[in-house]
């Protein structure tokens, strides 16, 4: 009987190794089949994400960030639009971060798309599924798209709104500087100096103030539209005569006008001949039989205008011809009379000028072209004077003081 050898016929040892090694594949292949989900965590833990359902449910959760993002900022946008149309639109970010979700499970900052797209991190996986690459370049690619509309539409918006805000402010500043006439229509300034100092606008009221605009009349030169029709502090004073005597040589009065400082008529009145009129003058005088037939009586126009006069400043020309025919009397320091001021003889190079010379050459302005009339005489004459007011009273004070200091 041949002896077995110990390889035909292994040992229990043998089948007991055997044994143990089935065992352990048992178990071994249980354990890897029963723990991935335990695994996950602990793989994710250790390194990025490999299998393709860890990038589905990452790329979800960075998907509804980032759609939550978006919503919640065009929401504020659309809020501040409708809230205020003063206030600037907040300007989108040129990088918007995007949240990722890290190892551990919590919301971290990110890099832009542009720096994840331009290098890409060592731990990223080296191959993405298609469509997940397609999605999150559509809502990326989508993401900047709407930030560059809204870039171009709020700067769009912006600059017609500085565009309109400067227009505007252009517009108040130019109504601002405008001057109103009636701020200068008595400002004795030459509208030169105007001009430089204020600007052509103001300029151009003060020259058709002067009468040097040519479009005006002349009632509109000499009297102020709405204004004053009381006494003022200043009242000027004209006087129309007729001739009696032999030749008609020696002079009546015929007609008192009195106008106030903006060249309205105060006082007018026709005087009844106090002798027989020989020359009623009337190609100068503009005075007719039937005018001063039906006149008021000479004492009761010498008080009327000895009562306007006392106390006020008397302007005229030539007044010391109508006091004389009035034969009323007024303080020299109280008279302004245009025929005797030195700088008009000096303008006009005249010892004596006439009322006309004094109109045509100073205020561009035709007067006593035909027949006169008193009324409008006395509103060139105050008109003359208003040219000249600052500095006439301040003649007529510093000849005051001086004589003041000599007594």
């Amino acid at each position: 009987m041949a002896k077995e050898s110990p390889t035909e016929a292994p040992g229990p040892s043998a089948k007991g190794r055997r044994r143990r090694r089935r065992k352990k594949g048992r178990r071994g292949g249980g354990e890897e089949a029963a723990g991935p989900a335990q695994k996950g965590a602990a793989t994710a833990a250790a390194g990025p994400p490999r299998s393709p359902r860890e990038f589905s449910s990452n790329w979800k959760a960075l998907q509804e960030l980032l759609k939550q993002k978006t919503d919640s900022s065009n929401k504020a946008v659309s809020t501040r639009q409708a809230a205020t149309k003063k206030k600037h639109p907040l300007k989108a970010k040129n990088n918007q971060e995007i949240p990722a979700i890290n190892e551990n499970g919590n919301v971290v900052k990110a890099k832009p798309p542009n720096e994840r797209d331009s290098g890409s991190a060592p731990n990223s996986p080296s191959v993405k599924p298609k469509s997940e690459r397609a999605a999150l370049g559509k809502n990326v690619n989508g993401t900047k798209s709407n930030e560059k509309v809204c870039k171009e539409k709020n700067g769009n918006i912006l600059k017609e709104k500085g565009d309109i805000k400067h227009k505007r402010r252009k517009a108040e500043e130019h109504a601002e500087q405008q001057p109103k006439e009636p701020e200068i229509w008595f400002d004795d300034v030459d509208p030169k100096d105007i001009e430089a100092a204020i600007g052509p606008e103001a300029a151009k009221i003060a020259r058709r103030n002067l009468g040097l605009d040519t479009g005006q009349s002349v009632e509109q030169v000499l009297v102020k539209e709405k204004a004053f029709e009381g006494l003022t502090r200043a009242v000027a004073m004209d006087c129309e005569m007729v001739g009696v005597g032999p030749k008609g040589e020696d002079s009546i009065v015929a007609r008192v006008s009195i106008v106030n400082q903006f060249g309205k008529c105060i006082y007018d009145k026709y005087v009844k001949p106090t002798e027989e009129v020989t020359d009623y003058r009337t190609a100068v005088s503009g005075i007719r039989p039937e005018n001063i037939n039906k006149g008021e009586d000479f004492k009761t126009v010498q008080k009327e205008v000895a009562e306007i006069l006392n106390g006020r400043i008397l302007v005229g020309h030539a007044l010391r011809n109508d006091l004389k025919v009035l034969f009323l009397d007024h303080p020299q320091k109280k008279m302004r009379d245009t025929q005797r001021y030195k700088p008009f003889r000096q303008r006009v190079k005249n010892a004596r000028p006439s009322l006309k010379l004094l109109c045509e050459r100073l205020l561009n302005i035709q007067v006593q072209t035909s027949e006169h009339c008193s009324i409008q005489d006395a509103q060139a004459a105050m008109r003359l004077y208003t040219l000249e007011k600052k500095n006439w009273e301040a003649d007529v004070k510093n000849k005051s003081n001086n004589k003041n200091r000599k007594t």
